[in-house]
């Protein structure tokens, strides 16, 4: 697959430069914010080879290549875009040498992408601009807003707890098979490598918070260290010494955000001549000092109750707590509001050092394997058959978004009995109370990281044969084949 390709049809639908106010990823998404778009840019852009689908968010326009080939496209659509916002023209690869975008001979879909985004009339860009601001105004309220600050601040993380998590798992499994192998330097290094990610979060978190709320990156990072560093414990204040660490990433949250709220005034009173010196130092003590003696014991008290509420949902609540959870994760991942459940996840991993929220919210991908099975056994279409077949094994391995947007939603009850299998199997793994020592990923390879590994497991089956049986029951209108 030539990402270049993609990537400089993409731009030929979404730009030009001026067009696009921003350009980032997370773990399957290139998401664009765009002064202007219209149906038919949408609709031309779900044509492209490789675009798993297309979900206008409002404010933001969220492509689809799920994990891997995002990161490349993202990479190639950036190139083109610093390349336009240069005054260069994109430089073409293809065989013929041509070197206008989308004019290259060997590259017919980017022709075609095209033909279709000029398509649209005057009167549909001109009513698609004041849509679009209509959209954004209402989108922008502030609750909004700070989810996908929120988020932004978690996502680039999730390699890592991807990397350390299955780690983890994989010790923990190899532990239990050969206890003596836990006593070898080996496995001291491997379970050192796999704590990594919570010895450096509060940085990464206080880094990428300061950055997202405006202000130094790096005073974010270090007032997350502060809360983290173990010479607290020796200082008393109050009723007894500091807990280092306390309050975990929502302390550094509130910490970064204050941190930026405060340098931003900062820079507005200190004179351009002590600006470089007085505003990063004024802004730590300020910040340090709000922090150790107010937002330290509030996000303490927070990050209880975020643990406790959901160890007790699921504890208490069982199987039960878990099918509605189970069943309800899709149209989040649909509407690609999941990733706001990221810092609970992280929150978890650093009290308790599992989460317990994943491995049932995971079985609404695997529900909707099942749900994309039963429609291949039953459909007469050749080309669905086809979507399916592609689409079950990258299903099978937690990457949902091909089934979502491919098959189950354009048919519309099927999507009914994937929520149906994912809530099955979210009931099996509440009860059992399954933890996984990772986040950002699901499916089978999310196993080596859980702590049931068996139990979580039948969980899947669970989801697999539910989503199968509800949306064979269910049914299905067969879509008639293309002529």
């Amino acid at each position: 697959m030539n990402y270049t390709d993609i990537a400089r049809q993409v731009f030929a639908l979404t730009g030009p430069a001026d067009n696009i106010e921003s350009a980032t990823h997370c773990m399957t998404r290139l998401r664009l914010v765009l002064r202007t778009k219209t149906p038919a840019q949408i609709e031309a852009l779900k044509k492209i080879e490789g675009v798993l689908g297309v979900y206008d968010a409002g404010e933001e326009l969220q492509i689809i290549f799920g994990p891997g080939r995002v990161d490349r496209v993202t990479e190639a659509f950036l190139q083109e875009l610093e390349a336009a916002r240069a005054g260069a023209s994109p430089a073409s690869s293809s065989s013929d040498g041509a070197q206008s975008v989308g004019r290259s001979a060997a590259a017919e879909p980017t022709a075609q992408v095209e033909s279709a985004a000029q398509a649209a009339s005057k009167a549909e860009i001109g009513d698609g601009k004041a849509l679009h601001a209509k959209i954004r105004a209402k989108n922008a309220t502030p609750v909004k807003l700070l989810f996908k600050r929120i988020a932004s601040i978690f996502i680039p993380l999730i390699p890592a707890f991807i990397a350390c998590g299955l780690i983890s798992g994989t010790l923990n499994v190899v532990s239990k098979a050969d206890p003596a192998f836990a006593q070898t330097a080996v496995y001291q290094l491997l379970a050192i490598g796999g704590s990594t990610v919570f010895w450096g979060m509060n940085l990464f978190v206080g880094y990428n918070a300061a950055k997202e709320f405006g202000g130094t990156p790096i005073l974010g990072g270090i007032l997350g260290a502060l809360l983290a560093h173990p010479g607290l414990a020796s200082v008393e204040l109050a009723d007894g010494p500091l807990v280092p660490g306390r309050g975990g990433v929502i302390s550094v949250l509130l910490v970064a955000a204050l941190a930026a709220f405060v340098e931003k005034r900062l820079r507005r009173i200190i004179p351009e001549m002590f600006s470089l010196f007085l505003t990063p130092l004024f802004t730590f003590l300020i910040a340090g000092t709000i922090a150790i003696c107010v937002l330290q014991p509030l996000g303490g008290f927070l990050s209880d109750c975020i643990g406790t509420a959901a160890t007790s949902a699921i504890g208490s609540g069982g199987a039960i707590t878990g099918f509605i959870l189970g069943g309800t994760f899709l149209p989040m991942v649909m509407l690609g509001i999941h990733q706001t459940l990221t810092p609970i996840h992280a929150e978890l991993l650093a009290r308790y050092g599992v989460t317990i929220l994943l491995p049932v919210l995971a079985m609404a991908g695997a529900g909707q394997v099942g749900a994309s099975f039963a429609v291949y056994c039953k459909t007469k279409n050749r080309f669905l058959k086809k979507t399916i077949a592609s689409a079950l094994p990258v299903g099978i391995m937690g990457v949902g978004e091909p089934l979502i947007y491919g098959v189950t939603l354009p048919l519309g009850k099927p999507f009914i009995g994937a929520c149906i299998g994912g809530a099955c199997g979210g009931a099996v793994q509440a009860q059992f109370m399954v933890g996984a020592a990772t986040l950002g990923i699901s499916g089978l390879p999310l196993a080596a990281a859980t702590d049931q590994i068996p139990v979580y497991l039948l969980g899947l089956v669970t989801a697999y044969i539910g989503g199968f049986i509800a949306t064979w029951l269910i049914g299905f209108d067969d879509p008639p084949e293309e002529s």
